[in-house]
């Protein structure tokens, strides 16, 4: 299946998804409401395949935050990247995506630990680089520490 053959196929069945084809790679923008499902259908169905999440992070775009995520089908050989915007920067969450792919499990704890996302149903939420005590989240614009330089 070609770029664009994927993308006229995900959109018949999301056609609330939205694109930016301005990277190397194509970027599907997922409404929050159909995140899980879109997700869910990238991995199970046969025409798509996504059975490898490589890459899970996030950005801090000051107004928002924006989850991103990396898939790869090994079987169609196919490479796509799913976007999801969060507007609630004082109290970010998503779902978690750790039940569809195994590798979230440690690749959320990292976003949470670093952006301070809250995946929602994750089986173990806490932090994974940083001391349980740590003030803060150092990959936030906001984020201010007293050893910081600025220049």
């Amino acid at each position: 299946m070609t770029r664009e053959e994927l993308k006229t196929t995900i959109s018949g069945l999301f056609p609330s998804a939205t694109w930016d084809e301005t990277g190397e790679m194509l970027n599907l923008i997922a409404t929050t409401s159909d995140f899980r499902k879109v997700m869910k259908t990238l991995r199970n169905n046969a025409d798509f395949r996504f059975d490898y999440l490589f890459c899970l992070t996030c950005i801090d775009w000051k107004t928002h935050l924006m989850m991103v995520y990396h898939l790869m089908s090994w079987e169609h050989k196919h490479v796509l990247v799913v976007k999801l915007k969060i507007d609630n920067i004082a109290d970010p969450q998503t779902d978690t995506v750790c039940d569809i792919w195994k590798t979230a499990i440690f690749h959320e704890r990292e976003v949470y630990d670093l952006f301070g996302v809250n995946f929602r149903h994750h089986p173990d939420m806490r932090r994974i680089l940083l001391d349980e005590s740590w003030v803060g989240y150092p990959l936030r614009k906001n984020y201010v520490d007293e050893n910081m330089i600025e220049i």
